[in-house]
């Protein structure tokens, strides 16, 4: 277990929002990209992606960077500060969820994952795209009945990967390698949850990456971190750790690691725009019926039959 580095992570320079104003959880940052990169289906510019993390050793790394530059406002919720988990779905597109040292079932100790947790159930069930990255995955286990326990190793540095049959045929693996090498740094491990697909498997803890549901995804091992995140964990191993050689291999793979990343990303992307076109053409056709009732309300006598049934009914 590490420590928990309570601060929030620092924006990136172009962000020109002040560090009070960063460190407030549930900050929605400013992406005035979206007026620059222009209609983009206006997908981008209505609805956001959420970042929740747990620790400040942890942050959004590439996937901030990432979103952002596509034109997507981030929202960061701290959940080590207690930052809300919203209410309102409506405004949502995707849901990222990163890691952090603790346990999922350290309830007790962090009351934030209770609340996560019925949180990403309600994203389940309303279909809205969910990627959970190490403890974000172990939650969405959780959260879907699977157990999660100590992995057999820890695995701490840089493992191999296999996407399986499954994990070929689906949209978030797509134009990737079938084998790829991947940042790990995990205690826990997760059992694939009943009806779920597992998507990658590894030699020291098999599961790797599942799918639940129509779009909700948990990956144990990390596509986000930069080099810096890499040296910042293993020096808090070291002694315990190679960190020389983890960082070795860190600076040697970093531009594959980052396209391969950024792939994932970008075909999460892909999912999160089919999801929102679906969402809004049944936004529409909702609406639409609300306005046709409205247009040919029930007359009055029908009012009095449907009275006088309900009536009868209740006598019957």
């Amino acid at each position: 277990m590490r420590p928990i580095n309570r601060q929030t992570p620092v924006p990136p320079p172009e962000d020109r929002e002040s560090k009070a104003e960063l460190q407030k959880p549930g900050r929605l940052r400013d992406t005035s990209a979206a007026q620059r990169i222009g209609r983009k289906d206006r997908l981008s510019m209505d609805r956001k992606i959420i970042i929740i993390q747990h620790s400040g050793d942890e942050g959004p790394g590439t996937i901030e960077e990432f979103f952002s530059a596509q034109g997507w406002p981030v929202q960061i919720i701290d959940a080590s500060l207690n930052g809300p988990f919203p209410g309102v779905l409506d405004e949502i597109a995707a849901v990222v969820s990163l890691g952090g040292p603790m346990n999922v079932y350290e309830e007790d100790q962090f009351p934030f994952l209770a609340d996560e947790d019925r949180f990403v159930t309600r994203l389940i069930i309303e279909e809205i795209p969910f990627l959970g990255i190490c403890l974000g995955s172990q939650i969405l286990a959780k959260a879907c009945g699977a157990k999660v326990f100590g992995a057999p190793v820890a695995e701490l540095g840089w493992a191999p990967v296999e996407i399986t049959g499954e994990g070929r045929s689906d949209r978030l693996f797509s134009d990737l390698p079938q084998h790829l090498k991947v940042f790990q740094w995990h205690h826990d491990t997760f059992g694939i949850p009943d009806g779920g697909r597992l998507l990658a498997t590894g030699e020291a803890c098999p599961n790797q990456a599942f799918k639940v549901g129509a779009n909700a995804y948990g990956l144990q091992f990390h596509i986000e971190a930069t080099p810096e995140m890499v040296r910042r964990w293993v020096e808090m191993e070291r002694g315990r750790l190679d960190t020389d050689e983890v960082m070795r291999q860190t600076v040697e793979g970093a531009g594959v690691f980052r396209r391969q990343g950024n792939q994932v990303l970008d075909n999460f992307r892909r999912i999160i725009e089919s999801s929102v076109r679906i969402r809004r053409v049944i936004s529409m056709f909702v609406e639409d019926e609300k306005a046709r009732k409205a247009k040919h309300p029930i007359a009055w006598w029908q009012r009095e039959e449907l009275g006088g049934l309900k009536l009868l009914a209740s006598h019957g």
